[in-house]
């Protein structure tokens, strides 16, 4: 949906129904800092019966870019979200047809980049910027997010 429309749809998923009052997370998406949450309550109507109730996290950075890769990049005033993009499946799965092994993915749009509103802490960022050494000026390359782009 879009944030700034005032319109949310909802999130179509299920899951098994293991115990009481147990909140799943349907999506937690770091990049663009939403997460979904949906349990079982009681229905205000008939207290007797039970509804799905779904929560829906939204996080707008403060401060962010428009290419946050980029700290000179303009702000960003516009934030969209579209529910089809948050859920999907990208890791591809195996599956069984006719007895053969098969790797699938579950949605069509993997290949498109993903608009980042943050830095995803598991994702190395990078830039570059003129270094002066010597006084000669070469473009160096820092890392924005260094925990994820150097191994221990």
């Amino acid at each position: 949906f879009l944030l700034n429309s005032g319109i949310a749809y909802p999130v179509l998923a299920g899951y098994p129904r293991n115990s009481e009052d147990e909140e799943y997370v349907l999506v937690n998406n770091k990049c663009q800092c939403v997460t979904v949450t949906s349990k079982f309550v009681p229905s205000k109507e008939n207290p007797g019966e039970e509804i799905l109730e779904r929560n829906i996290r939204i996080l707008v950075p403060l401060k962010a870019r428009e290419n946050i890769s980029d700290p000179l990049s303009p702000l960003r005033t516009t934030f969209v979200y579209r529910m089809t993009e948050l859920c999907k499946k990208c890791d591809p799965v195996e599956i069984e047809l006719g007895g053969e092994i098969y790797q699938a993915q579950q949605s069509t749009s993997c290949n498109e980049p993903e608009t980042c509103y943050t830095y995803n802490r598991d994702k190395c960022y990078t830039t570059t910027f003129p270094f002066r050494y010597h006084g000669e000026i070469r473009n160096v390359q820092a890392a924005l997010t260094p925990a994820s782009c150097y191994a221990d």
